[in-house]
């Protein structure tokens, strides 16, 4: 085997690992999300604590990295992290919220802190029936619009779509939608791709006529 087959070899081992080590914290964040939307639910707090939980990413883990990693080391024990999330979190978050995250840092996956935020927060829409969708332009649109799209969308979804919404130039008009694995391409972009396409296969055909008219010109 070259140097170059095992390096490849190497890197699909590392991408193979690294994709079971992705597949294993989205499961057992989904674990873990699923817990507390069944104890919140329950209280009519599922807003409430997912505002927290949104609270806790973006003015504690993002500013101090430091002290998510931390919360995520196992050469921290469960005792001194809950120690401190009192310190941090206590009296600035509900106690539930607080009590969980002892919950997830006593079974030592605080590591997983951001992923459970992320399926607590995809298991709420699909509560919900909220759907997320991607909605790209050539240029910004207005509510109107958006709205609009949200309408036909409405039906054909089976819940409502909750538009993340992004600009690409490219697109010379139109909009293009990616719900899921679906895409709805409306572009004038793909339009004209799709004319092209089908003007090379005419050709080819055309082409391909000629020559068989060629060889056998008797037509038999």
């Amino acid at each position: 085997m070259s140097a170059e087959s095992r390096d490849i070899t190497a890197e699909d081992a590392r991408v193979a690992a690294q994709i079971e080590a992705d597949v294993g914290v989205e499961h057992i964040a989904g674990v873990y999300a699923k817990a507390l939307l069944d104890t919140v639910e329950k209280s009519g707090q599922t807003a409430s604590a997912l505002a927290e939980f949104d609270a806790i990413v973006a003015d504690v883990l993002n500013p101090f990295p430091k002290l998510e990693s931390v919360l995520a080391s196992a050469l921290i024990s469960p005792d001194e992290k809950a120690a401190v999330l009192d310190r941090v979190l206590g009296g600035r978050v509900s106690p539930v919220m607080v009590h969980f995250l002892k919950v997830v840092a006593r079974h030592g996956r605080l590591d997983c802190l951001r992923a459970i935020h992320r399926e607590a927060h995809a298991l709420d829409d699909e509560r919900r029936r909220r759907i997320p969708v991607q909605l790209t332009t050539a240029a910004p649109i207005s509510a109107a619009a958006v709205e609009r799209i949200a309408d036909s969308l409405r039906a054909k979804l089976g819940g409502e779509p909750i538009f993340q919404q992004q600009t690409d130039p490219a697109l010379i008009g139109g909009a293009v939608l990616r719900v899921g694995d679906t895409v709805y391409d409306g572009s004038i972009a793909n339009q004209l791709e799709i004319l092209r396409q089908q003007m090379i296969e005419k050709s080819d055909h055309e082409i391909q006529s000629r020559r068989d008219r060629f060889r056998n010109p008797t037509g038999n």
